[in-house]
Protein backbone atom coordinates (compact mmCIF):
# COMPACT_ATOMS: atom_id res chain seq x y z
CA UNK A 1 0.00 0.00 0.00
CA UNK A 2 3.01 2.12 1.01
CA UNK A 3 4.51 1.67 -2.78
CA UNK A 4 1.28 2.80 -4.11
CA UNK A 5 0.73 5.82 -2.26
CA UNK A 6 3.82 6.56 -3.37
CA UNK A 7 3.15 5.95 -7.23
CA UNK A 8 0.11 7.74 -6.26
CA UNK A 9 2.05 11.27 -5.26
CA UNK A 10 4.80 10.85 -8.44
CA UNK A 11 1.52 10.81 -10.42
CA UNK A 12 0.54 14.01 -9.27
CA UNK A 13 3.72 15.40 -9.43
CA UNK A 14 4.35 14.50 -12.69
CA UNK A 15 1.57 16.62 -13.40
CA UNK A 16 2.48 19.73 -11.51
CA UNK A 17 6.53 19.37 -13.43
CA UNK A 18 5.21 19.06 -16.84
CA UNK A 19 4.60 22.75 -17.20
CA UNK A 20 8.29 23.64 -16.28
CA UNK A 21 9.93 20.69 -18.23
CA UNK A 22 7.99 21.61 -21.43
CA UNK A 23 6.24 24.84 -21.59
CA UNK A 24 6.30 24.88 -25.50
CA UNK A 25 4.04 21.86 -25.23
CA UNK A 26 1.42 23.26 -22.96
CA UNK A 27 -1.02 23.01 -25.88
CA UNK A 28 -0.43 19.64 -26.26
CA UNK A 29 -0.25 18.75 -22.55
CA UNK A 30 -3.79 20.00 -21.78
CA UNK A 31 -5.20 17.96 -24.62
CA UNK A 32 -2.77 14.81 -23.10
CA UNK A 33 -4.60 15.63 -19.25
CA UNK A 34 -8.02 15.92 -21.31
CA UNK A 35 -7.89 12.68 -23.17
CA UNK A 36 -6.27 10.64 -19.77
CA UNK A 37 -9.61 12.11 -17.70
CA UNK A 38 -11.48 10.47 -20.12
CA UNK A 39 -9.59 7.24 -20.10
CA UNK A 40 -9.39 7.14 -16.38
CA UNK A 41 -13.61 7.26 -16.39
CA UNK A 42 -14.00 4.66 -19.26
CA UNK A 43 -11.24 2.23 -17.07
CA UNK A 44 -13.88 2.32 -14.50
CA UNK A 45 -16.05 0.76 -16.64
CA UNK A 46 -13.76 -1.64 -18.66
CA UNK A 47 -10.69 -2.25 -16.29
CA UNK A 48 -12.77 -2.96 -12.88
CA UNK A 49 -16.16 -4.00 -14.24
CA UNK A 50 -15.58 -5.47 -17.65
CA UNK A 51 -17.72 -4.10 -19.75
CA UNK A 52 -16.32 -3.17 -22.88
CA UNK A 53 -18.28 -0.24 -24.60
CA UNK A 54 -17.66 1.77 -27.88
CA UNK A 55 -20.07 4.34 -26.47
CA UNK A 56 -17.83 6.50 -24.21
CA UNK A 57 -17.83 9.39 -26.56
CA UNK A 58 -21.72 10.13 -26.11
CA UNK A 59 -20.81 11.11 -22.49
CA UNK A 60 -18.12 13.23 -23.58
CA UNK A 61 -19.48 14.95 -26.06
CA UNK A 62 -22.18 15.67 -24.16
CA UNK A 63 -20.36 17.11 -21.43
CA UNK A 64 -18.70 19.48 -23.94
CA UNK A 65 -22.25 20.62 -25.27
CA UNK A 66 -23.55 21.03 -22.15
CA UNK A 67 -21.04 22.66 -20.68
CA UNK A 68 -20.79 25.02 -24.07
CA UNK A 69 -24.41 25.97 -24.30
CA UNK A 70 -24.09 26.78 -20.59
CA UNK A 71 -21.51 29.24 -21.31
CA UNK A 72 -23.03 30.63 -24.13
CA UNK A 73 -26.67 31.44 -22.79
CA UNK A 74 -25.93 30.73 -18.75
CA UNK A 75 -22.56 31.66 -17.25
CA UNK A 76 -18.71 31.85 -18.59
CA UNK A 77 -17.22 30.91 -14.80
CA UNK A 78 -15.75 27.68 -15.52
CA UNK A 79 -16.48 25.58 -12.45
CA UNK A 80 -19.74 25.95 -12.61
CA UNK A 81 -19.66 24.95 -16.01
CA UNK A 82 -17.49 21.60 -15.43
CA UNK A 83 -20.41 20.81 -12.64
CA UNK A 84 -23.46 21.51 -15.62
CA UNK A 85 -21.34 19.22 -17.73
CA UNK A 86 -20.66 16.05 -15.52
CA UNK A 87 -24.54 16.64 -14.38
CA UNK A 88 -25.61 16.63 -17.99
CA UNK A 89 -23.01 13.39 -18.65
CA UNK A 90 -24.40 11.94 -15.81
CA UNK A 91 -28.01 12.35 -16.66
CA UNK A 92 -27.31 10.57 -19.97
CA UNK A 93 -25.51 7.67 -18.03
CA UNK A 94 -28.44 6.96 -15.83
CA UNK A 95 -30.67 6.74 -18.59
CA UNK A 96 -28.16 4.98 -21.27
CA UNK A 97 -27.27 2.57 -18.27
CA UNK A 98 -30.89 1.30 -17.62
CA UNK A 99 -30.76 -0.32 -21.13
CA UNK A 100 -27.21 -0.83 -21.64
CA UNK A 101 -26.15 -2.61 -18.91
CA UNK A 102 -29.33 -5.63 -19.55
CA UNK A 103 -26.82 -6.99 -21.86
CA UNK A 104 -23.44 -8.13 -21.94
CA UNK A 105 -20.24 -8.87 -24.36
CA UNK A 106 -20.83 -8.12 -28.11
CA UNK A 107 -24.35 -6.90 -27.71
CA UNK A 108 -23.39 -4.62 -25.30
CA UNK A 109 -20.29 -3.12 -27.56
CA UNK A 110 -23.00 -2.86 -30.37
CA UNK A 111 -26.06 -1.00 -28.21
CA UNK A 112 -23.45 1.23 -27.03
CA UNK A 113 -22.41 2.10 -30.47
CA UNK A 114 -25.85 2.99 -31.47
CA UNK A 115 -26.17 4.89 -28.37
CA UNK A 116 -23.06 7.40 -29.70
CA UNK A 117 -24.30 7.38 -33.08
CA UNK A 118 -27.91 8.26 -31.52
CA UNK A 119 -26.36 10.82 -30.00
CA UNK A 120 -24.15 12.55 -32.21
CA UNK A 121 -26.66 12.34 -35.05
CA UNK A 122 -29.63 14.01 -32.49
CA UNK A 123 -26.66 16.54 -31.79
CA UNK A 124 -26.09 17.18 -35.77
CA UNK A 125 -30.23 17.58 -35.80
CA UNK A 126 -30.19 20.40 -33.47
CA UNK A 127 -28.21 22.81 -35.02
CA UNK A 128 -29.98 25.65 -33.49
CA UNK A 129 -28.31 24.54 -30.47
CA UNK A 130 -25.32 22.84 -31.17
CA UNK A 131 -23.96 24.40 -34.07
CA UNK A 132 -24.57 21.52 -35.87
CA UNK A 133 -21.93 20.23 -38.79
CA UNK A 134 -20.13 23.70 -38.02
CA UNK A 135 -19.94 23.05 -34.41
CA UNK A 136 -20.72 25.37 -31.52
CA UNK A 137 -19.11 28.45 -31.67
CA UNK A 138 -18.06 31.89 -30.34
CA UNK A 139 -17.96 30.43 -26.62
CA UNK A 140 -15.72 32.73 -24.10
CA UNK A 141 -15.02 31.14 -20.67
CA UNK A 142 -14.52 34.18 -17.81
CA UNK A 143 -11.25 33.58 -15.16
CA UNK A 144 -11.30 30.76 -13.53
CA UNK A 145 -12.89 30.87 -10.05
CA UNK A 146 -12.91 34.78 -11.19
CA UNK A 147 -8.87 34.94 -10.75
CA UNK A 148 -7.14 33.14 -13.67
CA UNK A 149 -7.87 34.15 -17.13
CA UNK A 150 -6.71 31.93 -19.77
CA UNK A 151 -3.57 33.19 -21.45
CA UNK A 152 -2.28 32.52 -25.25
CA UNK A 153 0.43 30.63 -23.83
CA UNK A 154 -1.88 27.75 -22.41
CA UNK A 155 -0.78 27.76 -18.76
CA UNK A 156 -3.57 28.41 -17.44
CA UNK A 157 -5.44 26.04 -19.28
CA UNK A 158 -2.89 23.55 -18.54
CA UNK A 159 -3.22 23.92 -14.51
CA UNK A 160 -6.38 24.20 -14.89
CA UNK A 161 -7.14 20.64 -16.58
CA UNK A 162 -4.23 19.21 -14.44
CA UNK A 163 -5.92 20.27 -11.39
CA UNK A 164 -9.23 18.84 -12.58
CA UNK A 165 -7.35 15.29 -13.78
CA UNK A 166 -5.74 15.08 -10.18
CA UNK A 167 -9.10 16.08 -8.04
CA UNK A 168 -10.60 12.83 -10.65
CA UNK A 169 -7.91 10.52 -10.24
CA UNK A 170 -8.04 10.88 -6.01
CA UNK A 171 -11.99 10.23 -6.31
CA UNK A 172 -10.83 7.31 -8.47
CA UNK A 173 -8.53 5.95 -6.00
CA UNK A 174 -10.97 6.52 -3.69
CA UNK A 175 -13.47 4.22 -5.46
CA UNK A 176 -11.52 1.33 -6.95
CA UNK A 177 -9.59 0.62 -2.97
CA UNK A 178 -12.93 0.60 -1.60
CA UNK A 179 -15.09 -2.10 -0.84
CA UNK A 180 -16.95 -0.94 -3.65
CA UNK A 181 -14.35 -0.99 -6.12
CA UNK A 182 -13.28 -4.99 -4.49
CA UNK A 183 -16.83 -6.10 -5.29
CA UNK A 184 -16.22 -4.50 -9.33
CA UNK A 185 -13.69 -6.55 -9.60
CA UNK A 186 -15.43 -9.64 -8.34
CA UNK A 187 -18.28 -8.45 -10.68
CA UNK A 188 -15.89 -8.56 -13.48
CA UNK A 189 -14.26 -11.74 -12.66
CA UNK A 190 -16.99 -13.89 -11.79
CA UNK A 191 -20.78 -12.27 -11.93
CA UNK A 192 -22.32 -15.51 -11.42
CA UNK A 193 -20.67 -15.78 -7.97
CA UNK A 194 -21.16 -12.86 -7.10
CA UNK A 195 -24.79 -12.42 -7.04
CA UNK A 196 -25.06 -15.75 -5.47
CA UNK A 197 -23.38 -14.43 -2.10
CA UNK A 198 -26.45 -11.20 -2.16
CA UNK A 199 -23.55 -9.11 -3.74
CA UNK A 200 -26.67 -6.21 -5.60
CA UNK A 201 -24.47 -6.73 -8.95
CA UNK A 202 -26.99 -4.56 -11.36
CA UNK A 203 -26.96 -1.64 -9.19
CA UNK A 204 -23.18 -1.50 -8.65
CA UNK A 205 -23.11 -1.67 -12.04
CA UNK A 206 -25.11 1.22 -12.83
CA UNK A 207 -23.44 3.17 -9.75
CA UNK A 208 -20.13 2.77 -11.31
CA UNK A 209 -21.54 3.62 -15.31
CA UNK A 210 -22.83 6.75 -14.09
CA UNK A 211 -19.47 7.65 -11.90
CA UNK A 212 -17.92 7.16 -15.21
CA UNK A 213 -20.14 8.60 -17.56
CA UNK A 214 -19.94 12.12 -14.99
CA UNK A 215 -16.19 11.81 -15.24
CA UNK A 216 -16.42 11.57 -19.02
CA UNK A 217 -18.43 14.77 -19.27
CA UNK A 218 -16.07 16.81 -17.04
CA UNK A 219 -13.64 15.57 -19.29
CA UNK A 220 -15.83 16.95 -22.12
CA UNK A 221 -16.75 20.05 -20.46
CA UNK A 222 -12.70 21.05 -19.81
CA UNK A 223 -11.96 20.44 -23.92
CA UNK A 224 -15.06 22.52 -24.44
CA UNK A 225 -13.73 25.12 -21.85
CA UNK A 226 -9.68 25.55 -23.16
CA UNK A 227 -10.65 24.88 -26.96
CA UNK A 228 -14.08 27.30 -26.47
CA UNK A 229 -15.63 25.29 -29.07
CA UNK A 230 -17.64 22.10 -29.80
CA UNK A 231 -17.22 19.92 -32.83
CA UNK A 232 -19.01 16.87 -33.70
CA UNK A 233 -16.57 14.39 -33.47
CA UNK A 234 -16.25 14.77 -29.85
CA UNK A 235 -19.41 12.47 -29.99
CA UNK A 236 -17.66 10.17 -32.96
CA UNK A 237 -16.89 6.77 -32.29
CA UNK A 238 -13.81 7.52 -33.91
CA UNK A 239 -13.19 9.17 -30.67
CA UNK A 240 -14.68 6.60 -28.36
CA UNK A 241 -12.00 3.91 -30.29
CA UNK A 242 -9.13 6.00 -29.56
CA UNK A 243 -10.05 6.51 -25.61
CA UNK A 244 -10.37 2.48 -25.75
CA UNK A 245 -6.81 2.29 -27.51
CA UNK A 246 -5.38 4.53 -25.37
CA UNK A 247 -6.71 2.60 -22.45
CA UNK A 248 -5.48 -1.29 -24.03
CA UNK A 249 -2.18 0.71 -24.10
CA UNK A 250 -1.97 1.70 -20.55
CA UNK A 251 -3.20 -1.54 -19.21
CA UNK A 252 -7.07 -1.67 -18.51
CA UNK A 253 -7.73 -2.09 -14.97
CA UNK A 254 -4.64 -1.38 -13.71
CA UNK A 255 -5.09 1.91 -11.73
CA UNK A 256 -2.32 3.95 -14.18
CA UNK A 257 -2.88 2.72 -17.47
CA UNK A 258 -5.02 5.93 -18.54
CA UNK A 259 -1.84 7.78 -17.27
CA UNK A 260 0.45 6.06 -19.56
CA UNK A 261 -1.74 4.97 -22.70
CA UNK A 262 -2.87 8.57 -23.16
CA UNK A 263 0.43 10.26 -23.25
CA UNK A 264 1.80 7.34 -25.71
CA UNK A 265 -1.25 7.37 -28.12
CA UNK A 266 -1.35 11.30 -28.34
CA UNK A 267 2.19 12.35 -28.75
CA UNK A 268 2.82 9.70 -30.96
CA UNK A 269 -0.34 11.16 -33.25
CA UNK A 270 1.12 14.21 -32.62
CA UNK A 271 4.60 12.90 -34.30
CA UNK A 272 3.54 10.51 -36.94
CA UNK A 273 0.84 13.10 -38.03
CA UNK A 274 3.36 15.57 -39.11
CA UNK A 275 6.18 12.87 -40.15
CA UNK A 276 4.04 10.45 -42.15
CA UNK A 277 0.39 11.84 -42.20
CA UNK A 278 -0.59 9.36 -45.14
CA UNK A 279 0.30 6.46 -42.85
CA UNK A 280 0.46 7.24 -39.30
CA UNK A 281 -2.54 5.36 -38.68
CA UNK A 282 -0.64 2.11 -39.92
CA UNK A 283 2.15 3.06 -37.20
CA UNK A 284 -0.80 3.28 -34.60
CA UNK A 285 -1.55 -0.06 -35.72
CA UNK A 286 1.90 -1.88 -35.36
CA UNK A 287 2.16 -0.32 -32.31
CA UNK A 288 -1.25 -2.44 -30.90
CA UNK A 289 0.22 -5.11 -32.45
CA UNK A 290 3.38 -4.77 -30.45
CA UNK A 291 1.30 -4.68 -27.58
CA UNK A 292 -0.51 -7.49 -27.61
CA UNK A 293 2.36 -9.53 -28.10
CA UNK A 294 5.09 -8.01 -26.10
CA UNK A 295 2.98 -6.66 -23.54
CA UNK A 296 -0.75 -7.75 -23.23
CA UNK A 297 -1.51 -6.49 -20.17
CA UNK A 298 -0.66 -3.27 -21.33
CA UNK A 299 2.13 -0.66 -20.77
CA UNK A 300 1.67 -0.75 -17.02
CA UNK A 301 1.56 -3.92 -16.97
CA UNK A 302 4.79 -4.83 -18.74
CA UNK A 303 6.77 -1.98 -16.50
CA UNK A 304 5.88 -3.76 -13.45
CA UNK A 305 6.94 -7.30 -14.65
CA UNK A 306 9.87 -5.65 -15.33
CA UNK A 307 10.73 -3.90 -12.20
CA UNK A 308 9.92 -6.94 -10.54
CA UNK A 309 12.58 -8.65 -12.68
CA UNK A 310 15.14 -6.22 -12.25
CA UNK A 311 13.93 -5.74 -8.41
CA UNK A 312 14.70 -10.31 -8.07
CA UNK A 313 17.65 -9.79 -9.88
CA UNK A 314 19.57 -7.27 -7.73
CA UNK A 315 17.85 -9.66 -4.82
Amino acid sequence: MTATRLLDGLVIAALAIAPVLAPAYLDLGTRIVIVALCALSLDLVVGYCGLVTLGHAAFFGVGAYAAGIFALRASAEPLAGLLVGGAAAALLGVLSGAVLLRSRRLTLIMLSLATVLVVQETANKLGWLTGGADGLQGISMAPVAGLFAFDLFGRVSYVYAAVVLALGFLVFRSLVDSNFGRSLVGIRENEARMRAIGTPVDARLRVAFVIAAAMAGVAGALQAQVAEFVALNALSVDFSSEILIMLILGGAGRRYGAFLGAPVYVVMQDYLAREDPANWYLWIGLLLLAIVFFAPGGLTAWIGALAQRVGGKRL
